[in-house]
């Protein structure tokens, strides 16, 4: 992508009629960019609604992702349920394909008996499924796993972006707020940078072109994140995170994962317009 679009994690809560369509206009009429279809409970949408879906975003020039159902485990000990938990990332991509989106994040669960390095093997032969499927169905959307907030979750900011490296077509999901939620480091602009420089020198610069970040405030703990909060409730330096974005010229797309979904993206995209060329 040319440039970064700033957008909500679902339809904005100030649409009068609920439906994704109408919520992706109504980000168009808020000055905004992006919409991500929260597929959380599960992918339900037929291809009926997925074309309307397309054609609204079209009309409105506004970038589609998607998140991937919750009930995902690729690395259970239990076969069903790392088989269920493909599908369901597989069918978040077959929908985003027909609503002409261009990239899903999803989370790729626990760690199996608390062993990092087997639950990384577990995940990376999974995913490695997952692009292989894609490939051979000619879907092109970008396979994002999630950076994770919770000490329990596969996900830490070194393992995703080691996956990337190592299996073609999988792409880094930075959620600014997760990682600040593991042990609350993450929240200066040397910080910001160094992630942004992390992923440049073993991913390439191309990567730094085609994000797909979420930012939120964020309450945590000990065992990282609990919940959600709005940016300037929070302890989040969106300031200089936009900043960081704004001078390692960065693109792609900035989701507004925190309670008021489309005040604080328009926070962040008024933040990031503000900061002079």
């Amino acid at each position: 992508m040319e440039r970064l679009c700033f957008g909500t994690a679902g339809i904005p809560l100030s649409t009068k009629k609920r439906g994704t369509p109408e919520g992706i206009t109504r980000v168009r009429e808020l000055g905004l960019d992006a919409m991500e279809l929260e597929f959380v409970r599960g992918v339900r949408m037929g291809d009926a609604l997925a074309e309307k879906v397309r054609m609204a975003a079209r009309k409105n020039g506004v970038v589609l992702t998607a998140h991937g159902p919750y009930y995902v485990n690729l690395a259970s000990e239990k076969d069903d349920v790392r088989i269920k938990s493909m599908e369901r990332i597989l069918n978040t991509a077959r929908v985003l394909k027909k609503c002409g989106g261009r990239s899903f994040t999803f989370h790729a669960g626990y760690y199996y008996k608390d062993d990092s390095n087997k639950t990384y093997d577990i995940m990376k032969d999974a995913l490695e499924k997952v692009v292989e499927i894609l490939a051979a169905e000619n879907n092109d959307v970008r396979v994002c796993p999630e950076v994770m907030g919770k000490t329990k979750s596969f996900g830490k900011l070194p393992e995703i972006l080691r996956l990337c490296e190592e299996v073609e077509g999988i792409h880094p999901c930075i959620d600014f707020a997760h990682l600040h939620a593991l042990d609350g480091a993450y929240n200066t602009y040397k910080e910001f940078a160094n992630v942004f420089e992390n992923m440049e020198s073993r991913l390439g610069a191309v990567e730094l072109k085609n994000l797909h970040i979420h930012v939120s405030g964020i309450e945590y703990g000990p065992r990282g994140e609990k919940r959600h909060l709005e940016l300037e409730k929070s302890d989040l330096n969106y300031r200089d995170l936009v900043k960081t974005m704004k001078d390692f010229d960065c693109a792609g797309v900035v989701i507004c994962e925190s309670p008021s979904i489309e005040d604080d993206a328009l926070l962040l995209q008024n933040e990031y317009m503000s900061l002079s060329d």
